[in-house]
C-alpha cells in the first residue's frame, strides 16, 4: 500500500476556492460529482504558492531545454 495520494488535475477540471475564516483556512475543491477538498492553514498558503510556482518554473525550464535540443 502506498503512503501517497495522487490527484491528477487537468485542464477543464472545476476548481473552486473559498475562505474559511472561522477555521483560519482556505478550502480548494476539485471536481463536481466526487469532489476532493484541500484544506490549507493560513500559515501554509504562502508555502503552497511557492511550491506551485517553483514546480511550474522547473517545468517551463525543462520544456525549453527539450525544444532547443
Amino acid at each position: 500500500m502506498r503512503d501517497l495520494v495522487s490527484v491528477h488535475v487537468m485542464e477543464g477540471l472545476p476548481i473552486r476556492s473559498r475562505a474559511l475564516p472561522f477555521a483560519d483556512r482556505v478550502e480548494i475543491r476539485f471536481g463536481n460529482a466526487f469532489p476532493l477538498a484541500l484544506l490549507i492553514d493560513r500559515d501554509a498558503v504562502e508555502e503552497l504558492l511557492d511550491a506551485i510556482q517553483s514546480g511550474y518554473a522547473a517545468l517551463e525550464k525543462a520544456t525549453k531545454r527539450t525544444e532547443e535540443a
